[in-house]
């Protein structure tokens, strides 16, 4: 039976912690250990997962403690990093601001990496609470230096229930087998957080590797828990990363394309700031040029 590393992040996120033990805890396939990387340290949060591991055993767990906030990259890395010493043979990326519903979902995932050889896997997301989608599948549209999803801010349907390879998935939930990060790498602590999946999704496919989505598998992701999708923080970090991500990855008149599609499209996000967004904004592409890929 295949041993899986669970790398999650923490960062001020005491109110999920409940239901993701619980979606850890119900699962038939009990061969892994939790990896609990802590970029917020508190007692508090000390106090949350004692109580959530009391109610919600766990097979076996490593609360980390980073002594600080190292970023999501860092963070994960240190997870990967863990995983790896500790002889597993998959990693699964995921958030904690997620909820697991079927039992069997671990045990589904060992069964495609290890029976069909599938290298990276994920499933369908819901965004928590309806049964609009997140996330079924994607793809890297390398124009627009974006990974796109497919069924975003749709119902589920028919188009959404094949199961198929992807070029693009976000590592919220992801599961890796140890040979993608020997040949890969790890993540690049340079983004902090934001496009560090991509970036590695990116790496990943172009060495070959193809990511399998099951629609099979369903998760509900509470998306954006921790520091939200419009707030100053987000909004410097995810322009900043882009601009990037654009610089370290493409060459040519297609990162000419990407940057002025990049920059001509933030015009609209910059109309509809207010003060402190727009100076982030501008901020966070400045640095994404300053920054050396």
């Amino acid at each position: 039976m295949s041993k899986i590393g669970l790398v999650t992040v923490l960062y001020k996120c005491d109110e999920v912690l409940p239901d993701f033990f619980k979606s850890i805890s119900i699962q038939t396939h009990t061969d892994y250990i939790l990896y609990l990387i802590d970029n917020s340290e508190s007692e508090a949060t000390d106090r949350m997962i004692s109580r959530c591991l009391a109610e919600f055993p766990v097979t076996a767990h490593k609360h980390i403690k980073t002594g600080g906030n190292l970023g999501v990259a860092a963070g994960n890395n240190t997870g990967i990093k863990l995983s790896l010493a500790d002889h597993c043979d998959h990693v699964l990326i995921l958030n904690n601001d997620i909820e697991i519903e079927q039992p069997h979902m671990f045990s589904r995932l060992v069964s495609l990496a290890d029976e069909k050889g599938e290298a990276m896997i994920v499933p369908k997301i819901y965004y928590y609470g309806e049964k609009k989608l997140w996330m079924a599948g994607g793809y890297m549209d390398k124009w627009r230096a974006l990974g796109v999803h497919y069924g975003m801010n749709k119902e589920d349907g028919p188009a959404f229930n094949t199961a198929r390879h992807c070029t693009y998935s976000p590592t919220c939930f992801m599961l890796v087998k140890k040979e993608v990060f020997e040949k890969t790498g790890i993540m690049d602590e340079k983004y902090f957080c934001y496009y560090d999946d991509t970036d590695f999704v990116l790496r990943a496919t172009r060495l070959g590797y193809r990511i399998f989505y099951d629609p099979s598998l369903v998760l509900l992701h509470k998306v954006s828990s921790s520091v939200g999708t419009n707030s100053p923080f987000y909004v410097y970090y995810s322009n900043r990363n882009k601009i990037y991500f654009i610089r370290k990855n493409f060459r040519g008149f297609r990162r000419w394309f990407a940057l002025g599609y990049t920059l001509l499209s933030r015009v609209a996000y910059w109309l509809g700031f207010d003060k402190v967004r727009k100076q982030k904004l501008i901020q966070g592409l400045k640095d994404g040029f300053r920054m050396q890929p």
